[in-house]
């Protein structure tokens, strides 16, 4: 039965997230099944409590029960203890949920995978994906969803630090080690928020299975702390800020892909006018 919640989430939207050296990116694809449909401005993208928010891929339904429950424990564990809940906490408590709908006949797991991003006092910004087994695990940066091979290959490209290593992809999915992959990985190039803002963008401009991207198909979300009273501040990108980010980054891909091309007319001719320059070459050399 995992498997097959596995498979649910492998055709679901890209959804990825990203540690940044100023807050958590959470982006995802929306696919718009009617233009009829109202849309909101986040549809995979929950707040869980002030400091944790959830971006989902797969069964919406199955998200809204955990999401409501990962709700209801963070607001016991504050009312309790005054305080709010460790982020690795809150993770485990919804994986443990997950877990235990794999132990019992006549229940099936649920078909979806969690990004968490969130931040507390005592481990700062953090990134955790749970997938429908109940493993999770902490990330600097991650992909779930339809081609998230694709994903991983282009953020592993990007952050991995001097010695190549897997600190963006580390593991084959979030059922491996992921939590060692994450943290083992020192010398992974650290981005800022506005770097890792336009590397969503880019990454989901590559996944989405369309040739036109727009603001409509995509969302993102930062996890930042206010710049005075230093408490996490969970804000949407509106369709605006969305719009120029595609224009920018298509426009630079557009760029690079033209110099790409003069390039290769360069080494062409280059190479046209060496075959000439032979053919001379023989030529006098037969005459003489």
């Amino acid at each position: 039965m995992v498997e097959y919640a596995l498979e649910a989430i492998s055709h679901a939207g890209t959804s990825l997230g990203i540690v940044s050296k100023e807050g958590v990116v959470l982006a995802a694809e929306r696919r718009v099944s009617s233009k009829l449909l109202e849309t909101r401005d986040l549809e995979k993208t929950y707040v869980l409590d002030d400091h944790v928010a959830v971006c989902v891929a797969g069964i919406v339904s199955d998200a809204n029960t955990l999401v409501h429950y990962a709700r209801s424990v963070a607001q016991n564990f504050e009312a309790t203890f005054s305080e709010p809940m460790p982020v690795e906490q809150l993770v485990t408590r919804v994986a443990d949920l997950k877990q235990g709908y794999t132990q019992f006949g006549g229940l099936r797991p649920y078909g979806v995978s969690m990004l968490y991003a969130g931040w507390d006092r005592n481990n700062g910004y953090q990134l955790y994906v749970s997938d429908p087994a109940g493993n999770f695990g902490a990330w600097r940066a991650t992909c779930v969803g339809a081609n998230a091979q694709t994903a991983q290959s282009m953020l592993k490209t990007h952050l991995a630090g001097p010695s190549g290593g897997s600190g963006a992809d580390g593991a084959d999915g979030p059922g491996a080690d992921t939590h060692t992959s994450a943290t083992s990985q020192d010398d992974a190039i650290e981005l800022t928020l506005e770097d890792a803002i336009n590397l969503s963008v880019k990454i989901l401009c590559k996944t989405i299975e369309s040739s036109n991207v727009t603001s409509e198909k995509l969302e993102i979300a930062v996890l930042t702390l206010h710049p005075v009273s230093k408490k996490p501040v969970f804000r949407a990108l509106t369709r605006e800020e969305l719009d120029i980010l595609i224009a920018r980054i298509m426009a630079a891909e557009a760029a690079e892909k033209a110099a790409a091309e003069a390039e290769k007319a360069q080494q062409a001719a280059r190479a046209a006018s060496e075959a000439a320059a032979a053919i001379r070459a023989n030529a006098s050399g037969s005459g003489n």
